[in-house]
């Protein structure tokens, strides 16, 4: 065994990892797409468009991006965590 070998089966082990098949995600209570898609379609942004909710899920802030699918429906991208911002009212 040669130098290449042992450098080629670490990397051949690495790419064996890889998928191209994008990951789904499943929409939460909260997301835009939860229940199905929306009624109203998103006629006037460019396909490819990418659009951004945030809302609260209790405990913390969730924020997810969608794209705009050649048929007008949302797919949900990404979705991202933070710690929810604490209100002390008006003092």
């Amino acid at each position: 065994m040669n130098a290449r070998h042992i450098i080629a089966a670490p990397v051949i082990l690495m790419l064996a990892g890889c998928t191209t098949a994008p990951s789904t995600l499943e929409p939460i209570p909260g997301s835009i797409t939860y229940g199905g898609q929306p009624r109203t379609k998103l006629t006037k942004a460019p396909i490819g468009s990418i659009v951004e909710h945030e809302f609260n899920d209790g405990s913390r802030q969730v924020i997810e991006t969608y794209v705009i699918e050649p048929d007008r429906s949302l797919r949900l991208a990404t979705r991202r965590y933070r710690p929810a911002l604490i209100s002390f009212g008006d003092d």
